[in-house]
């Protein structure tokens, strides 16, 4: 990659819809919307709630499906001259496998990011993101049909997030992303009703980035694989905070809702960051911060 920010699933589409507002060159990579086996419909709006300090959603992982991205999709993606990973989700592990299979027949993806925030309707909606039994067994489901690198996406929504690091580590993940969005709640006192169409959503936003990078730095202490740092990604120091605490690269989500041009910005802002620190190159960033908790 050309440099280490890239911009986040769920809040970039499918990528070319940005193409007109940004020079995706620009970005290390981006990290297209979770694809399902058939489409889907999601969520009844609304669906985006603003808070003091981010933001909450609940699209319900609305997409096309992956047969219809292998049509309408990857063929314009391909002509990008950057990176792009394609985020994959499933209610059982036969769900990811089979979406995985389908793009493994296309050219173009870098590589797959598993969500696993999903639950498990075979297992009475346990959700992966919590099980580290359910969580590997998804992961060496989908590596025995990926030829391309696997990236799984852990969820904050845990008591402790190192055993479902090793868990995805020991299952042959060749890299972890995290966090997720906290579920939340937006309520509208005077209706006394939620005020998202779902109910509960994803917060997401600066509001996070100090939980986000706590757990980024526990889990680069507990694995051996590369870590990609979200939550509150605004700015380059932003993206330096993560890489100190243990990421190799960030992801931009909820900055490009007010930003579309963020992911870029931020990863020129994080390049004179790195010039005014004398600091060669993010590698010697990554896992600096001088600290060890008792």
């Amino acid at each position: 990659m050309r440099n280490p920010v890239l911009a986040a699933s769920g809040t970039f589409g499918y990528g070319i819809e940005f193409a007109r507002v940004v020079d995706l060159t620009l970005l290390g990579g981006f990290v297209v919307k979770g694809l399902s086996r058939e489409p889907m419909d999601g969520n009844p709006p609304p669906r985006v709630w603003e808070t003091e300090g981010g933001m909450i959603n609940s699209i319900g992982l609305q997409n096309i499906g992956v047969r219809a991205f292998v049509r309408a999709k990857a063929p314009a993606l391909r002509l990008i001259n950057t990176p792009y990973f394609v985020n994959v989700f499933g209610y059982a592990p036969e769900d990811y496998v089979e979406v995985v299979r389908a793009l493994e027949d296309t050219d173009g993806p870098a590589g797959y990011e598993l969500n696993v925030s999903c639950p498990n309707t075979k297992h009475g909606g346990i959700f992966f993101s919590s099980d580290p039994g359910l969580l590997a067994e998804v992961v060496r489901s989908v590596k025995t049909v990926a030829r391309r690198p696997v990236i799984v996406k852990l969820s904050p929504n845990v008591s402790r997030i190192e055993p479902l690091a090793r868990a995805a580590e020991d299952a042959g993940a060749d890299a972890l992303s995290l966090v997720n969005t906290f579920i939340a709640l937006a309520v509208d006192a005077r209706a006394r009703r939620p005020r998202i169409g779902g109910g509960f959503g994803g917060l997401s936003g600066p509001a996070i980035k100090p939980i986000a990078l706590r757990l980024v730095y526990e889990t680069a202490r507990s694995v051996k694989l590369p870590v990609i740092g979200l939550g509150g990604v605004a700015s380059g120091e932003d993206a330096a905070e993560f890489l100190v605490a243990g990421a190799t690269v960030v992801q931009v989500g909820t900055a490009t809702f007010w930003d579309p041009q963020s992911p870029a910005r931020i990863a020129r802002e994080l390049d004179h960051f790195l010039q005014e620190e004398n600091v060669a190159s993010v590698r010697d960033l990554t896992g600096t911060l001088r600290f060890d908790p008792q």
